[in-house]
């Protein structure tokens, strides 16, 4: 963490011939001066002169806490040798509203780490702003990353006005996880031993689906938590949703352009899918993880980021992308991804450092892959290592079509916006709201936030 800086003072030019500050600048200069009046005690003392003054130190803030962690240290461990000389320093801060809060005012300062872990779907509320830096996509190849080395749906919300602002190091999608035993049983397994995905292949299958894992288990079919949780019913509806091959239209500043009959649709197969006949009515999502670890339910809809607690409790534990209900595939998701923090004077030798490490770490994410999470960089993902692993191989596949959250300023991991549209969705799985209201009800609290001055 670093000690913040109030705002610049201006340059000496003659009155009259200085430009007009710029609302981008405005808002970076206003970012600054809130970090010193709110943030600069919690983040003084941070950034570790030292470090910042070791040209052989890259200094980098993320995220990753416990056992993500641990794994994120080894993965760097693992990376050394393809980045001799260069030693990369991590800042832990704490996740969601205080972590992105932070990287915007100290990147408002010009004060940020060299490089920092985001969610590609907060991108669009700093790229736009000036807030970050452009990677050099020609320096990044030197190191051996290109471009064609991810899938095109994750590369391409990497990009601003042409250039490249984010490089991925994961895919972490929405999938399900199963417990072999029922689902074999239940006639839901192919040859290989993967899940049969046309028995998932519409609304009426997939239900009929999870009667039949019910009647296999003889307990639960599929367990969902959603009660009070802020983003699992958004993962959940935006995915199915893309399914239909329908997205918002989101002008901001006007009014969202959406298909409501798809949406009525989607939410009416949410209500049936908790309806508590074959899969449990009323889980919250710590409920839901423990019905599905101690065998209460023969599949779960979760992130990939909890396989290591179900494979703890079940080292058969299977795993597929998110069935495609609705005709086109789609499959929520989001990406850690590196970003490099807004410098007025980067200093070039140690931004080529920079580079280098994070080519390093991107071509070791075997290790990451242990997480769960699906190396961005897809010649990891294309080794014979990568397919020996069970289940991470079998969902490897969701990275070609995954879907982030919409690209604009207000969305994306850990947003109110998420919150927002789970509260509405709650509503109807839980208390009953009727599909269509509740598919007009969100529309209403999209155009509120359409109506808020973005920031860019």
């Amino acid at each position: 963490m670093v000690d913040l800086p109030g705002p610049r003072a201006a340059s000496a030019v003659p009155e009259g011939s200085r430009a007009a500050p710029s609302r981008r600048s405005l808002l970076r200069a206003s970012l600054a001066s809130a970090a010193v009046l709110l943030g600069g005690g919690a983040l003084a003392g941070c950034g570790s002169a030292s470090a910042a003054s070791d040209p052989r130190t890259v200094r980098m803030w993320d995220l990753f806490s416990g056992a993500d962690g641990a794994l994120l240290d080894e993965l760097i461990g693992t990376a050394r040798s393809d980045m001799p000389g260069t030693r990369v320093e991590r800042t832990v801060l704490e996740w969601g509203t205080p972590y992105y809060t932070k990287l915007a005012m100290a990147s408002a300062g010009g004060r940020g780490p060299d490089v920092a872990i985001s969610h590609m779907s907060r991108l669009a509320g700093y790229a736009p702003l000036g807030l970050l830096d452009p990677w050099d996509t020609g320096l990044l190849a030197e190191f051996g990353v290109r471009e064609q080395d991810f899938a095109a749906a994750v590369w391409g919300r990497t990009q601003f006005e042409g250039r490249t602002f984010a490089i991925p190091l994961d895919t972490h999608p929405f999938i399900v996880f199963y417990h072999p035993g029922p689902v074999r049983e239940a006639g839901l397994l192919t040859g290989d031993g993967s899940l049969d995905q046309d028995a998932f292949s519409t609304p009426e299958r997939f239900l009929e689906a999870g009667r039949e894992l019910a009647r296999a288990s003889g307990k639960q079919g599929i367990a969902f938590g959603y009660v009070n949780d802020t983003a699992q019913g958004w993962r959940l509806f935006y995915g199915l949703y893309r399914q239909t091959g329908n997205d918002f239209d989101l002008p901001v500043g006007g009014r969202v352009t959406a298909n409501v009959d798809a949406m009525t649709e989607v939410i009416a197969f949410m209500q049936k899918l908790v309806d508590g006949r074959a899969n449990p009515r009323r889980l919250d999502y710590p409920a839901a993880l423990a019905n599905f670890t101690n065998d209460q339910s023969a599949m779960i809809l979760s992130g990939e980021w909890e396989l290591g607690t179900f494979q703890a409790a079940d080292p058969e534990l299977g795993a597929a992308p998110f069935p495609t209900v609705f005709g086109t595939p789609a499959v929520y998701a989001d990406s850690h991804s590196f970003v490099l923090p807004r410098r007025p004077d980067p200093d070039e030798a140690h931004r080529r450092r920079t580079h280098q490490a994070v080519a390093a770490i991107l071509k070791a994410g075997q290790t990451w892959a242990k997480a769960g999470h699906i190396p961005a960089y897809q010649p990891v993902t294309r080794t014979r290592e990568y397919a020996r692993l069970e289940p991470q191989a079998r969902y490897a596949a969701a990275a070609d079509h995954v879907v982030l959250d919409p690209a604009v300023w207000f969305a994306g991991a850990g947003s109110d916006f998420q919150n927002s549209m789970s509260q509405v969705l709650q509503q109807s799985m839980l208390d009953g709201l009727a599909p269509d209201r509740a598919a007009r009800a969100m529309v209403e609290r999209i155009n509120t936030a359409l109506s808020k001055p973005s920031p860019a």
